[in-house]
């Protein structure tokens, strides 16, 4: 099947359409039924990751249930430093742990254990022999200042402080660490595009932390160098940059990065982003996740808003960042129908 006939892979490719395809970040989680049942039954997240049955299934599921025009590996961005040797478990109420960290150890001291990333591999082939032939399939990876920040301090935080703290202090050792994560990275996401993804994303969930110095050098150079090395082996595969948090410095990481496709937090002013960036760079976002919460009049709204600002130039609807675990599903099909022009 050709990029024409997979509506979302046509617009990453720089083709606009009268209604723009969607798919959701999160979409495969704990807002579904049919997911929190699978969980319970095998147990804790990274269980359910490393089961390639499961995971595929869970990536599966949304798209049985609503025919989303992408279809989301599930999987964690905490994949690539459990690869580089660190031990990854999730605490439960509170989130990812990783051990040691980096802060009070070095790099040089972990054992990379790349077999880690094999079960991966295995749910992007159970999934691709699965898919509808019109769903494309996205691959993701964690950018590397994101990643760094949770092999440094163990575990997310607020302001990514010790983080920050290494890059200004001890730049060289911290480039040590960015560079082996930039290395990982590409040889993943070339695993997962030669097991059967259509394209990929690289999240930096993190970005919005730093300032325009320190975004140039620990986001901007990093995702270029991902995005080089990709094209260089895959160039028919579009890559999508998320920095989460840019805002203003949207366009220098659209100029340094060149992605095929630039994704949107839920902080974008739609019309502003549409003035500001390329007019054929295919948009991904942005609605407001809690707008998808909330649901009716404003729900319309919002998403009226998005198809306004975006309307004739390359578009992905999607939300500014995950669908939360209480969205009503009933939200989500209103969303589609709005989007879709199926209900007035």
């Amino acid at each position: 099947m050709t990029a024409i006939d997979r509506p979302l892979l046509a617009v990453l490719k720089g083709k606009a359409r009268e209604r723009p395809p969607v798919w959701l970040m999160r979409q495969a989680g704990r807002y579904l039924p049919e997911y929190r049942a699978l969980r319970e039954q095998k147990g804790g997240f990274l269980e359910l990751v490393n089961d390639s049955e499961a995971a595929a299934e869970v990536t599966l599921q949304p798209i049985r249930r609503f025919g989303f025009d992408g279809a989301i590996l599930f999987s964690d961005i905490l994949i690539i430093p459990h690869a580089l040797g660190q031990d990854l478990w999730f605490e439960t109420g509170e989130g990812p742990r990783l051990a040691p960290r980096l802060a009070d150890s070095e790099l040089a001291e972990l054992v990379p254990a790349s077999a880690r990333l094999d079960p991966v591999y295995e749910t992007v082939r159970r999934v691709r022999a699965e898919l509808p032939a019109a769903t494309t399939f996205l691959g993701f990876a964690g950018s590397p200042w994101t990643v760094a920040t949770y092999m440094v301090a163990g575990q997310g935080s607020r302001d990514q402080g010790e983080t920050r703290r290494l890059a200004y202090g001890d730049p060289a050792r911290f480039t040590h660490i960015v560079d082996a994560i930039i290395a990982l990275t590409v040889e993943y996401l070339s695993g997962q595009i030669e097991a059967g993804v259509d394209a990929v994303q690289l999240f930096d969930s993190w970005a919005g932390s730093l300032s325009p110095a320190q975004f140039d050098r620990w986001v901007v150079e990093p995702n270029a160098g991902i995005v080089a090395a990709l094209r260089e082996r895959h160039p028919d595969i579009p890559v999508i940059g998320f920095p989460k948090g840019a805002g203003g410095k949207l366009r220098a990481y659209v100029e340094g990065v060149k992605p095929d496709a630039i994704g949107l937090d839920e902080t974008v002013d739609p019309h502003w982003a549409a003035e500001i960036l390329p007019a054929d760079l295919p948009v991904q976002g942005n609605l407001d996740p809690l707008a998808l919460i909330a649901g009716g009049a404003a729900l319309d709204a919002a998403v009226d808003a998005i198809l306004d600002a975006f309307a004739g130039r390359p578009h992905i609807f999607n939300l500014g960042h995950g669908i939360l675990p209480d969205t009503p599903i009933a939200h989500v099909e209103r969303l589609l129908d709005r989007v879709r022009g199926t209900t007035a």
